[in-house]
């Protein structure tokens, strides 16, 4: 088990020094130039020059990339261009917003899919089966931008049970996660339409086993065996499937925050970019960039909890 650890880990490591590498061209081939764009069309090229040189942009690419990762490996992710504060202080107050949100979407999802899927495939070829089967057909074909606009004109405008938008902040947890509440449904209905059909598809297959047979031969009801063999085996590629949509909810929130007006990761990188703000862009994509390999390694991990099979290979 250590062995494979070390050997997902090196992975993970290695993952991270390409992607650094991927996302440092990505930014440099961006034509335009941040100096010029912060003074205007009319800066004289002495002014343009002082300020790249205050930004640390007029060092070749090499010493730049350099200085970037060593210093984010020391914790220090430079100072925004447009903000003039440290970077690693809007991470984390934008982080503040975007893991809570992330982590009550995917818990709701999570929610809604687990029973979901276990009951279409408990029912396989009948009535609730395809009844399920339409519904989360709809839940993946409808954007969740088009679910939260109709939670805020329902919930927000009609019912007034809800504010539109904004985050009063953690000083008051009540009103931080009612503001949290709609977006956090509008994330995980789409996400639960995908992890209950992966969830009734693992479950039929693992069904189909030789292994289930036999249990049911020995006198299990169907319901037993799908919650103590069938549920624990087929967990692999819904784990997959998890995994995947953290990530994504943490890192793809971008129309949602705008929606709600969420101080989140997503719109600092939208602000970044409308605004050229660079070192901005490296540093919260990059640390995006960790959140989903850093994912994928605890899911690996899980696997080898999961399925015992893993651990003896």
């Amino acid at each position: 088990m250590l062995r494979y650890i070390l050997k997902r880990a090196l992975s993970l490591t290695l993952s991270l020094v390409v992607a650094s590498l991927v996302i440092f061209v990505l930014i440099e081939v961006i034509p335009g130039d941040t100096a010029s764009f912060m003074l205007g069309l009319n800066a004289t090229e002495e002014a343009v020059a002082n300020l790249r040189a205050e930004l640390g942009l007029d060092g070749t690419a090499l010493e730049r990339y350099l200085s970037w990762t060593g210093g984010m490996l020391r914790g220090d992710f430079g100072i925004s261009y447009t903000y003039r504060v440290p970077v690693s202080e809007l991470i984390l107050d934008r982080l503040w917003v975007s893991l809570p949100l992330a982590v009550f979407a995917l818990l709701l999802s999570s929610l809604i899919a687990f029973p979901i899927g276990l009951i279409a495939a408990a029912n396989r070829g009948r009535l609730a089966d395809y009844g399920i089967i339409g519904g989360t057909q709809l839940g993946i074909a409808v954007p969740n931008f088009w679910f939260a606009m109709l939670l805020v004109l329902v919930f927000a405008v009609k019912l007034q049970w809800f504010s539109a938008g904004g985050f009063p902040g953690w000083s008051t947890p009540g009103a931080a996660l009612k503001s949290l509440l709609l977006p956090s449904v509008a994330l995980a209905l789409p996400q639960a339409a995908i992890l209950a059909r992966v969830m009734r598809s693992a479950l039929i297959e693992t069904l189909s086993q030789d292994y289930i047979r036999t249990a049911r031969a020995k006198g299990l009801s169907r319901r037993q065996a799908v919650l103590r063999h069938a549920l624990r085996n087929a967990l692999i590629p819904v784990l997959t499937i998890i995994g995947l949509q953290f990530s994504f909810l943490l890192a793809g929130a971008i129309i949602i925050e705008n929606v709600f007006f969420l101080p989140g990761l997503g719109r600092l990188i939208f602000q970044g970019i409308t605004q050229r703000d660079l070192i901005v862009v490296e540093s919260v994509t990059m640390l995006l960039v960790f959140a989903v390999i850093l994912v994928t390694f605890l899911v690996d991990i899980a696997y080898a909890v999961v399925d015992p099979r893993l651990r003896r290979r």
